[in-house]
This record gives structure tokens, C-alpha cells and sequence, in this order.
């Protein structure tokens, strides 16, 4: 389908590229892509299900869990069943109201993720700092407290992104160079002046990637502090191996971020986009699960109770 320049209309429509490939090849996407959705919806649903039946596991860490895992099924549901339909169908076109309304779930799915990994490192920080108070000062208030910022903060930050976004202008059919209405992209198709919308992504990457990324920081080199301190290496590895699975997390999350905004080709931006949005939330379960002494057991405890009930 090929896209010409034409005049500039109130109601643009959008073709979203995706990936130039034949029609088998699109095939194979679809099937590749259907197994990783599916794997993440039911990776994620079955870890907050456990979490919601277990009351040993009702503790500030997996109340953020909860919030991280909800949050990672509506972020993939945002994206991947669009381009699955454009796999299937071959129908690449989205209205400019659908459009939007992805890119603001999109940024605000993906800012509250960067708050709430934020969130489990001061958590983190508070259970191997100050152990004997850990209850008292991660209270089911301070919880809320710091996950319901999070959520508002995103969800107004992106309503600022996707305001500036709306306000520029575009041609009447206007090619996305991705497989999603991502922002980045929209602002690249744009045919008028962008400077508000840069100075706004701007300031949202030094408040929301810089600072939650200082805080981690911070969180972590007292964390080490505290770890220096203990004078058995099999206490400082237990005390540390506490916090692997968060650190593994906020790596391949921020790592997959900086590498999508500082990629070139178009061939890398898509195959790095997909792998932001599919690869925290497929493995965040398998981390924690994995990785997790207290996950481990209540999966144990759950099979255990079911063989003994159908016996």
C-alpha cells in the first residue's frame, strides 16, 4: 500500500507499518506473537491469583507485585492484539481517535512501571536496611501512598504527551513506522512544529526516567552498604539474593528502553519496540516464580492441597 501526501485534514488516518513481510511470513508473526500474549496473560494471572489466595504472601512486596503484574497484562493488551488483527487481516489502517488512545495507555502503562519498580527498590531497601522495622514503616498506608502517585502521575503525565501529540498536524493518510501508535513515532510523521511536545517528552524523561532511576540507584548502593556489613559471606549472599530478582527486572526494562531510543534503523526501532513491550512482562513472572523461595512453596502448597482433595 503506498502512501502519498496529501492535504491536511482535521481526521487523519493512520497506517501502522508493523512488518513488511509476505503473507506467510505474517503467519509466523501471528503465531509467535499469539504464544508470547498468551503466555504473559497467563504467567501474570496465575502469579496474582496465587498471591490473592496465599495470606502468607500478602506483604508489601507482592502487593507491588500484584500492581506490576496487572499492570504488564494491560500494557501487552494495549498493543499486541492490534498487531495480531494486522497479521491476520492485513488491515494496517487505524483511526486517528484509536490512535491516541493507544499512545496514552501505552505511556502511561509505561511510566507507572517505571514508578512502581521504583517503589519495590525502596522496599527492597527498607526490608535489608531496617529489617526490624520493616513492618511498621511499610505499612498498608505507606503502600497505598506510594502506589497511587505512581498510577495518577503517569496517568496525568500522559495526558500531557498525548494533549501536545493531538495538537500537531498531520496528512490526511499518515504511515507509523512501528508496529503501535508509539510516541516517538507520531512525532516523527508530524508535519508542524514539534518543540512543545520535545520539551514536554523532555522534562517527562528527566522526572520519570532519570529520577526513579536515581532512586533505584540510591536504594541500591545503601543496600550494598548495609550487605558490606555482614560478616558471613552466606548471610550477605542470602541478604543480596533477596533482591536478584527486582535487579534483573529493572535492567532488562531500563536496558530495553535506553536501547529503543538511541537505535537508528527502522528494522532495529521495530524488532526493539517489540521487545520492550513483550520481554519485562513475559519474564517478570518467571523471575519471580522462578527465583522465589516464597512463590515456589505457595505453587507447592497449592498442588498439594489439590491432590489431597481430589484423593
Amino acid at each position: 500500500m503506498s502512501i502519498e501526501k496529501s492535504n491536511i485534514t482535521s481526521e487523519p488516518v493512520f497506517y501502522i507499518f508493523a512488518f513488511s513481510t509476505t503473507q506467510n511470513q505474517r503467519l509466523i508473526i501471528l503465531v509467535t506473537v499469539l504464544l508470547v500474549y498468551l503466555i504473559i496473560l497467563s504467567g501474570n494471572l496465575l502469579i496474582i491469583a496465587l498471591i490473592s489466595l496465599e495470606p502468607r504472601l500478602h506483604t508489601p512486596m507482592y502487593f507491588f507485585l500484584c500492581n506490576l503484574y496487572t499492570l504488564d497484562i494491560m500494557f501487552v493488551s494495549t498493543t499486541l492484539p492490534k498487531l495480531m488483527y494486522i497479521c491476520l487481516t492485513g488491515d494496517h489502517v487505524m483511526s486517528y481517535t484509536s490512535c491516541m488512545a493507544q499512545m496514552y495507555l501505552s505511556v502511561a502503562f509505561g511510566d507507572t512501571e517505571s514508578f512502581l519498580l521504583t517503589s519495590m527498590a525502596i522496599d527492597r531497601y527498607v526490608a535489608v536496611c531496617f529489617p526490624l522495622h520493616y513492618s511498621l514503616i511499610m505499612s498498608k498506608k505507606i503502600c497505598g501512598l506510594q502506589v497511587f502517585p505512581a498510577w495518577f502521575m503517569s496517568l496525568i503525565n500522559a495526558f500531557i504527551l498525548t494533549y501536545f501529540t493531538y495538537n500537531l498536524s498531520y496528512f490526511e493518510l499518515v504511515e507509523v513506522k512501528n508496529f503501535f501508535c508509539e510516541l516517538k513515532s507520531l512525532m516523527n510523521v508530524s508535519i508542524s512544529d514539534a518543540t512543545s511536545l520535545k520539551i514536554s517528552i523532555t522534562v517527562a524523561v528527566m522526572y520519570v526516567g532519570i529520577i526513579s532511576s536515581c532512586m533505584i540507584l540510591a536504594s541500591y548502593v545503601r543496600i550494598i552498604h548495609t550487605v558490606q556489613k555482614i560478616k558471613s559471606s552466606a548471610g550477605r549472599w542470602k541478604t543480596f539474593s533477596s533482591c536478584s530478582s527486582h535487579i534483573t527486572i529493572v535492567v532488562v526494562f531500563y536496558g530495553s528502553w535506553m536501547t529503543l531510543y538511541l537505535s537508528q534503523s527502522l528494522e532495529q526501532e521495530l524488532i526493539l519496540s517489540l521487545m520492550f513491550v513483550t520481554l519485562v512482562p513475559m519474564l517478570n513472572p518467571l523471575v519471580y516464580s522462578l527465583r522465589n523461595k516464597d512463590i515456589t512453596e505457595a505453587i507447592r502448597r497449592r498442588i498439594d492441597k489439590k491432590i489431597s482433595c481430589s484423593l
